[in-house]
């Protein structure tokens, strides 16, 4: 198995680094949505994606989350790198099961993570090839050894990838030719996930100007995503040929590498995009805090009304928003597996706090499955959910946000200051009804809310953006 030194590491990925340039501009989304695409076409991906990931009913997460991953990763001290590589080992060894057709798949299967790097440099080549960057035979050849490398860190080695460039593309056209196929994954990314794509929290606020947006700039991304593969996987996969789409896609790359090339840094920068489309640029977040705040403190000062089915109601829409985080229609140990990712990885855990979080998630989906599902076929149904909603919450849901706070609570000071408030929900410590005030987050207030708002009680901006924004 070749390996990769920290120092090999270090100087690869040094201030000359051509991925480290590349993948700090927003352009670089362009090849990621491609790759991705390509990705999901090989079974074990495809099936890993379809079973564990949020991507379609939160990709703007997932965007930010592997922008995030990928920084560490490309960071000049071995600390971070190696930190994050440990950790998303972690996260992808929890990650296994048999797809649809008795297949098994692994998220560490070593094959298909060389795949993913192969696709990514394949796409990232397309990028420059496409926007006019010429890369000549040296920079060609030094773009694929830092895919190389970037393999060796987080798979250990880099033997899966052919040692040369000359040998690679053999490779690629090998496993696109008799490796990829036409599965559900591809199917969903295609023709559901730029279709339905909910609004960044940034646009959510206006959700008819972003409907309207999407019916028309959904049909074109697909198009551009399209016209961008390679005609061999089309033909495969049987994609049509549209006219005019491959006109556009290369307008759309163009454009791209000339507004990376001419316009201030600051403005095509990968944080610049994020931040577009993050909550911190939402003009009308405060507002729409003011209207929670006002509808909780009805709540609280309105009795109980006799069941009349809005409890019912109530809690259907909450299992779809929150509780179903794969969007699959069901509730299972996946989706649960995905608020515990999203807490580590925004949190950047170490290995003890990241097992004490997924034993505690763990606990609660027993203890769900106890409780609510009744033909024991290892999920929950929107039906079964809605049905007993009045009966939750149970000590497993108590537990995960003991243990949340614990984590949160970096300095173990027994409170929740400003700064691990941000860190947990990426926004400005606020003072909500549920907490009493203060500029601190005690551990009970803590609990009590994020019990209230996990078993659809009562409605937490603060958790909605963990946990039910896309």
């Amino acid at each position: 198995m070749s390996r990769t030194t920290p120092q090999e590491s270090a100087d690869v990925f040094g201030p000359d680094s051509i991925l480290r340039r590349l993948v700090g501009q927003a352009r670089w989304a362009l090849p990621v949505v491609r790759a991705t695409l390509l990705e999901a076409a090989h079974p074990q991906i495809g099936a890993a994606l379809m079973e564990h990931s949020t991507f379609l009913t939160h990709p703007w997460r997932r965007l930010r989350n592997t922008a995030t991953s990928a920084r560490r990763i490309l960071d000049p001290d071995p600390r971070v790198r190696d930190r994050e590589v440990v950790r998303l080992n972690r996260l992808h060894a929890r990650m296994s099961g048999t797809d649809a057709q008795g297949r098994p798949y692994d998220a560490t299967d070593r094959d298909a993570r060389a795949w993913v790097v192969a696709t990514l440099f394949e796409s990232t080549v397309t990028m420059c090839r496409l926007g006019g960057e010429v890369l000549d035979a040296d920079a060609m050849r030094r773009l694929y050894d830092e895919h190389r490398t970037f393999l060796a860190l987080i798979d250990g080695g880099s033997d899966r990838l052919p040692a040369t460039l000359p040998e690679f593309w053999p490779y690629y056209d090998h496993v696109v030719e008799h490796r990829l196929e036409n599965n559900e994954a591809v199917g969903v990314i295609l023709y559901r996930l730029l279709a339905d794509v909910p609004a960044p929290p940034a646009l959510r606020a206006r959700p008819e100007l972003w409907v309207m947006g999407r019916s028309v700039a959904g049909p074109l991304a697909t198009a551009i995503i399209v016209a961008s593969l390679p005609e061999s996987f089309s033909r495969r996969v049987a994609l049509p040929d549209l006219p005019g789409a491959r006109t556009l896609m290369r307008s759309t790359y163009l454009a791209a590498a000339l507004a990376t090339r001419y316009l201030p840094e600051s403005l095509t920068r990968v944080e610049t995009f994020m931040g577009l489309a993050g909550a911190g640029a939402d003009p009308w977040a405060s507002v729409r805090r003011q209207a929670g705040k006002a509808a909780a403190l009805v709540r609280l000062l309105t009795p109980a009304a006799e069941d009349d089915g809005e409890t019912v109601r109530s809690a259907d829409r909450f299992f779809a928003e929150v509780l179903d985080q794969t969007g699959d229609g069901y509730l299972r140990w996946p989706d649960l597996a995905a608020m515990a990712r999203e807490v580590a990885t925004r949190l950047d855990l170490g290995e003890h706090d990241e097992e004490r979080l997924f034993q505690a998630y763990a606990a609660w989906w027993r203890e769900l499955q106890t409780a609510l599902d009744g033909d024991g076929d290892g999920r929950v149904t929107r039906h079964e959910y809605a049905a007993a909603a009045a009966s939750l919450p149970g000590s497993g849901l108590i537990k995960v946000a003991d243990v949340l706070f614990d984590v949160t609570d970096a300095d173990d000071d027994g409170a929740i200051d400003a700064d691990e408030y941000h860190n947990l929900f990426r926004t400005a410590f606020q003072r909500d009804l549920a907490d009493g005030g203060g500029t601190s987050y005690s551990r009970g207030a803590f609990v009590r809310q994020f019990v209230s708002f996990m078993s659809g009680q009562q409605h937490s901006s603060a958790y909605a953006s963990l946990l039910s924004q896309a």
